[in-house]
């Protein structure tokens, strides 16, 4: 987990350019934070040093690449051992299809966003790799109908 650190006008800004356009040079952020270019050079391995910036990737929607289905899978653990909690949190993330994983507080344990190519892929996923596994006491899949990212993070960087 990143430490909290404080952000001045100038961190934020440079966040919420990041966040608009994550491939953006460092002349364009620095065009548009009216910034030198060194400055935008220095901040930004500051905030990668720091996580607050955990990573750059590209964004691949599942559609199309083939991924037509997508749920997301609640599961319980059968117990709330410490061992069982990390190694489940451990393997969930490379399971196949698994975009995201949550650790939830409430009745579920945990929230796999998942995708798959069609439905009986997606069952042979929760079978496989959830329902066989040891730690795994129930599975709830939820199909998703539509996906939308949110812009949240301006009230946050504001």
């Amino acid at each position: 987990m990143a430490k909290v650190l404080d952000l001045d006008k100038t961190d934020r800004a440079l966040l919420r350019a990041l966040t608009a356009n994550a491939r953006a040079s460092g002349s364009s952020l620095a065009t548009t934070l009216g910034i030198a270019e060194s400055t935008v050079s220095l901040r930004l391995r500051r905030l990668q040093s720091n996580g607050v910036i955990r990573r750059f990737r590209a964004e691949i929607d599942p559609t199309a690449i083939g991924a037509t289905v997508q749920a997301l899978v609640a599961v319980r653990l059968v117990k709330h051992a410490r061992e069982e909690i990390e190694a489940f949190r451990r393997a969930a993330p490379s399971l196949p299809g698994v975009l995201s994983l949550f650790h939830m507080a409430g009745a579920d344990d945990y929230l796999l966003h998942v995708a798959a190519r069609d439905s009986g892929e997606l069952r042979e996923f929760v079978l496989a790799h959830l329902t066989g596994h040891p730690a795994v006491s129930h599975t709830e899949t939820n199909l998703i109908f539509e996906h939308a990212e949110g812009d949240g993070w301006e009230l946050l960087l504001s």
